[in-house]
């Protein structure tokens, strides 16, 4: 019994991090290609897309939210962000020129 425990938790050890697909649609689309954190976005008209084996979501979100601004839409292997989770990331994001301009 212990052998087989353990040569459980020793392959579950050995087994590789899937990565989890990102997708993104942006107030102001762009095309771009850059890495935010530890991810590399391809943007394009419709929406950005990534994928990595990072687990902290807001995170990511925030970190494209301040290079490419306001996040609009974010989905984590296909589950879409809540308001209130788009909120926090949208509190990182980059002001945008109406922004600029209502903030004088």
């Amino acid at each position: 019994m212990i052998r087989s425990t353990f040569f459980l938790l020793s392959l579950a050890a050995a087994t590789p991090a899937v990565a989890s697909t990102y997708s993104a649609t942006l107030a102001a689309p762009q095309s771009a290609h850059f890495i935010a954190r530890d991810i590399t976005w391809n943007c394009g008209a419709a929406a950005c897309q990534g994928a990595t084996d990072e687990s902290r979501p807001l995170v990511l979100c925030q970190s494209l939210a301040k290079r490419a601004g306001h996040v609009d839409r974010f989905l984590v292997d296909g589950r879409a962000f809540t308001p209130a989770e788009l909120e926090r990331c949208n509190a990182s994001a980059k002001p945008t020129s109406n922004t600029a301009l209502a903030a004088q």
